[in-house]
């Protein structure tokens, strides 16, 4: 796990964002790309070379196995495509007000 744009002198709240990717998948890093442009720190859970973590990762996700997986204060919202759908639809920072 790797801990991504954490400020340790910022004391607001921040929903926990988790995501699982993979080094090579262009989905995980423009998943990543929109969180960071939106300033929101999360955990990333690199699952390239770990069988145990994807087998972790689909547990958490309702049995879905593709990369990105994305979880927002534990909450499965699933991969890129919805992350941005959500963004679209004005949804994702409204989520993310809502668990700070």
């Amino acid at each position: 796990m790797i801990p991504i744009l954490d400020d340790p002198n910022d004391d607001t709240p921040m929903p926990k964002v988790e995501l699982y990717g993979t080094l090579i998948c262009p989905y995980c890093h423009a998943a990543k790309r929109l969180l960071k442009a939106k300033g929101i720190a999360y955990t990333h859970h690199d699952v390239t070379f770990d069988p145990k973590g994807r087998r972790a990762m689909a547990e958490r996700a309702g049995g879905r196995h593709t990369v990105p997986q994305i979880f927002i204060d534990g909450r499965p919202i699933g991969g890129c495509d919805e992350l941005y759908a959500l963004d679209a639809r004005g949804e994702l920072d409204a989520m993310l007000e809502a668990t700070s």
